[in-house]
């Protein structure tokens, strides 16, 4: 479920589920999983790295990345509807990201059969500001507006860019939304129609609703894939607190991201969290690596498991218990993981992820610069 100042809702589904309109009845692949995650974590780390030194956002498509990935993760979509008649598209949700963008997937939107579509004109206050958007300057033809967009794996989007009217629910509509008509894409994220992007820029869904929503949106991921439904902080294992000197968060910083699939950790709060767990956890049998969740049990034939209770402590302050569904990540019966990865260094940003997220309904207070947490927020 997705929130807008409590009065407009759309459904959330995990992208892989059953409630999912992209679900092919097979079972999730859970190395590529695992691999879009990682992809999509240095693609963040790197636009954090560029920001932060001044290096244009341009420049990521020379980060190294799997090609077979995009930074898609393990993650969540909703359905909206664009255009006159309107054209129901599946997106990606996406806190990382700032626009709305069909791709060329099916069904495709024809802007042809749309009587309110538009393209923006070049000299657009809106179309100078794509730069700080896609991280790319805009480019014209004629008197067209055009976008383009490059990820850190080389995947990329580029077309018009367009006014529409853009339908949340049958009573919630925005009309001349500006947005991102994909005409020229390698999509390495397949299966949804684009992208729905809520971060914080200026050609966002939270900006461009602001008058009807007032800069405000919540969120609450479901349990499982068959459901519907700069910060500081420190971490307990089974009410504990563990010692991390406090600079380990703040001098890279952390985000919150639904896009990405598990937390990401400096390696020194991940090795004190490690080392806490499996001392609460030594009666249980364990269980080979899975990639990078490397703290992995076999519970086969166990009927009860109990576990310590992790609880992430944000400034505010604000404390985060995680229930079972926000802790471990399930290959299977005999291979059930931590649901947390290290970073390569203490230095890079860290990522609260949506495994983390889950059953709490997540409140982006944007104009006032605050987030909150309300435990059984799905319910």
């Amino acid at each position: 479920m997705i929130s807008f100042s409590g009065n407009s809702t759309l459904k959330l589904v995990h992208k892989y589920g059953a409630c999912s309109q992209l679900f092919d009845g097979g079972p999730i692949n859970h190395t590529q999983v695992l691999l879009e995650d990682m992809a999509r974590v240095k693609w963040i780390q790197s636009k954090v790295s560029n920001s932060v030194s001044g290096t244009s956002d341009s420049k990521e498509s020379t980060v190294n990345l799997p090609a077979s990935y995009g930074p898609s993760g393990s993650s969540y979509v909703v359905t909206i509807g664009l255009g006159t008649p309107t054209t129901d598209l599946t997106l990606l949700f996406d806190t990382g990201s700032a626009y709305l963008d069909p791709i060329q997937a099916q069904p495709i939107f024809d802007p042809s059969q749309s009587s309110t579509y538009a393209n923006i004109s070049c000299p657009a206050p809106s179309c100078t500001q794509l730069s700080s958007t896609t991280g790319n300057p805009p480019s014209c033809g004629g008197s067209t507006c055009f976008y383009g967009a490059i990820y850190g794996d080389k995947s990329f989007s580029g077309g018009f860019f367009a006014t529409e009217t853009l339908t949340l629910t049958p009573t919630d509509v925005i009309t001349n939304f500006e947005f991102g008509c994909g005409e020229n894409n390698h999509d390495t994220v397949g299966g949804y129609a684009g992208l729905l992007g809520l971060g914080r820029d200026p050609i966002s869904i939270i900006e461009q609703s602001a008058t009807q929503y007032g800069q405000y949106f919540s969120y609450c991921l479901p349990r499982s894939t068959s459901s519907t439904g700069y910060l500081t902080f420190g971490i307990s294992v089974g009410g504990n607190p563990l010692s991390i000197p406090s600079t380990v968060f703040s001098n890279a910083g952390t985000i919150i991201d639904s896009g990405t699939t598990y937390t990401y950790l400096p390696p020194t709060a991940y090795n004190a969290l490690r080392s806490a767990f499996q001392q609460a956890m030594a009666n249980y049998k364990s269980a080979p690596p899975f990639s990078s969740l490397d703290t992995c049990y076999d519970f086969s034939g166990v009927g009860t498991v109990t576990f310590p209770v992790i609880t992430f402590s944000f400034s505010g302050p604000i404390n985060v218990d995680l229930d079972v569904s926000g802790t471990f990540y399930v290959v299977s019966a005999s291979q059930v993981c931590l649901a947390f990865v290290p970073n390569s260094a203490d230095t890079d940003v860290g990522v609260y992820g949506n495994i983390q997220q889950r059953t709490f309904e997540v409140v982006y207070d944007v104009l006032g610069g605050q987030i909150g947490f309300g435990a059984q927020g799905c319910s």
